[in-house]
């Protein structure tokens, strides 16, 4: 392949704007078609947004020869079998975070593609964004010394403005989400201490439903061992009053911390009684850096941004917080 040709399965609000029109923006980079149960609905996308081809039937869109990659953009609860329809099919996979429902249906869309040697993304998207690159660089860098822990905190009213708009709210529906708005923002998060700090040597967690505003766990509280030593406390809750809202992680190290919200874009050193902060700009369509990232990988040209094992970590920490009963 000279250009990645894209097809969109599930071309909804997040497609609008965070990723879809980068598919056009990126070198060697097409969209093609676009797929939504509701044709019509398809049908408006691919007009406001120049694409040719549109389709109500994803097994449709992913047997057209002229797409030869595919983009998930569907709730979670279709992840696992639209990435067997592709693999099946030959195609490359980017698949949209959470991964899928949990862990198992991860390891299983995993090993499809080893089996069938499809290339598979999962859209963990933050590992592309000049923000969270200088976290890993000053981290790198040995900036704040040795890692000791690091805490996060995601405190969000019931209105939370950070989360997705969709015709349902089926962001509180475990049966499609994996969970409640924990699996909807968690994996950017959880993804990103995965990338900054390896593998988990042991997890464990805490969910409950407090509120009962919905069928959902709405309070998560994780704690993580890693196997480079570094400790890991996070507290998701999503009931909070609005005055008290907060996104804020905070990592601390020998000789310093850094903080950061991960739905912001300010990073903020201390160390020696100093302070330094970097801000940077708004991206326009915030997956068009690992979209890039992701082209490349598929035309040969680069590694994988975030490789099916690697989002089966976030899925497996996921699975341990909330698991419990």
């Amino acid at each position: 392949m000279e250009t990645i040709k894209w097809g969109i399965i599930g071309c909804g609000d997040v497609t609008e704007v965070k990723s879809g029109p980068a598919f056009n923006k990126v070198p060697n980079s097409s969209l093609v078609a676009v797929m939504r149960r509701d044709g019509a609905k398809a049908q408006d996308y691919a007009i406001r947004h120049g694409v040719p081809k549109w389709y109500d039937d994803a097994a449709a869109l992913i047997n057209d020869a002229a797409v030869n990659a595919i983009y998930i953009a569907t709730p979670p609860l279709q992840h696992e079998d639209y990435t067997l329809m592709a693999i099946a099919a030959g195609k490359p996979v980017y698949v949209e975070k959470p991964m899928t429902l949990n862990a198992a249906a991860a390891i299983r869309m995993n090993e499809a593609a080893l089996q069938n040697n499809i290339k598979v993304s999962v859209a963990h998207y933050r590992r592309a964004q000049p923000m969270f690159l200088k976290v890993k660089e000053l981290l790198a860098d040995n900036t704040i010394g040795a890692v000791r822990f690091a805490s996060l905190q995601m405190l969000q009213p019931p209105s939370s403005k950070l989360i997705a708009g969709s015709a349902t709210n089926w962001r509180l529906d475990p049966a499609i989400s994996g969970g409640g708005l924990f699996h909807d923002l968690a994996p950017h998060q959880l993804d990103l201490m995965i990338y900054f700090f390896g593998e988990a040597a042991y997890a464990t967690g805490i969910a409950v439903n407090q509120a009962n505003l919905s069928p959902a766990d709405d309070l998560v509280a994780g704690h993580i061992l890693f196997k480079n030593g570094v400790v890991f406390n996070g507290t998701w809750c999503f009931t909070v009053a609005k005055e008290d809202q907060k996104d804020v992680c905070e990592i601390t190290g020998s000789a310093g911390t850094i903080s950061f919200p991960v739905f912001g874009n300010k990073v903020t050193l201390h160390k020696d009684g100093l302070t330094e902060t970097f801000t940077f700009d708004a991206l326009p369509h915030v997956q068009q850096p690992m979209i890039e990232k992701v082209t490349a990988y598929f035309l040969g040209k680069g590694p994988n941004p975030c490789s099916a094992a690697q989002a089966i970590l976030s899925m497996q920490l996921m699975d341990s917080f909330t698991k419990q009963r």
